[in-house]
């Protein structure tokens, strides 16, 4: 989205390896590579822009992308990435109505209610998608704990979903502004 990535240059992935310490607090490892190549559909490149698909090459292991794993994970250079954030809190506004579900009755479409605490929703922040649970509601303000780590930055736009019939439903959108951030360790290179 910003910044130039070249060949040869050390990045930083995060929030990368997350897993919970003694105490059952999450904590989140950065990973970092070394890019070997960039390519651009056909096209090898020695640097990159922001705007279209990269397809970057580095020395991680390939284990760490099986199954689609650093889907929603942010790459830069390495020491420029935002915080990570374990709880939100965000401005938002719901929608009226439900997009694409229907009521019986009349066939019109169903409301979108409140928000209340204890709700699970859906966040989608950029590319990631995260679960979070609803810990208190103001007007318009919302404080949600994520269930997994978020690499982002404030005043970054949001979506919000709601289960509705077993299928995720989106119910609003938002803006972060501001949030309780996890520690990252700093690089041992």
């Amino acid at each position: 989205m910003l910044g130039v990535l070249k060949v040869n240059q050390i990045i930083e992935i995060r929030p990368g390896i997350v897993s919970k310490d003694e105490q059952g607090n999450q904590k989140c490892t950065p990973i970092y590579s070394r890019i070997t190549s960039l390519y651009a559909e056909q096209n090898e490149l020695q640097f990159a822009v922001p705007g279209g698909l990269i397809g970057v090459g580095t020395t991680m292991d390939p284990t760490l992308t099986r199954a689609d794993r650093l889907v929603g994970q942010v790459l830069g250079e390495m020491g420029s990435l935002p915080e990570v954030y374990a709880e939100l809190e965000v401005s938002f506004q719901l929608l009226m109505r439900l997009i694409g579900v229907r009521t019986k009755e009349k066939e019109k479409q169903m409301k979108v209610s409140k928000l209340s605490k204890g709700e699970i929703l859906m966040v989608n922040i950029g590319s990631m998608s995260a679960g979070a649970k609803v810990i208190g509601v103001k007007k318009g303000l919302m404080k949600v704990q994520l269930t997994v780590p978020v690499c982002t930055t404030i005043k970054e736009k949001v979506a919000l979903s709601r289960r509705v019939e077993r299928h995720w439903r989106l119910i609003g959108s938002g803006q972060i502004e501001a949030g309780t951030t996890i520690p990252v360790p700093p690089p041992r290179l």
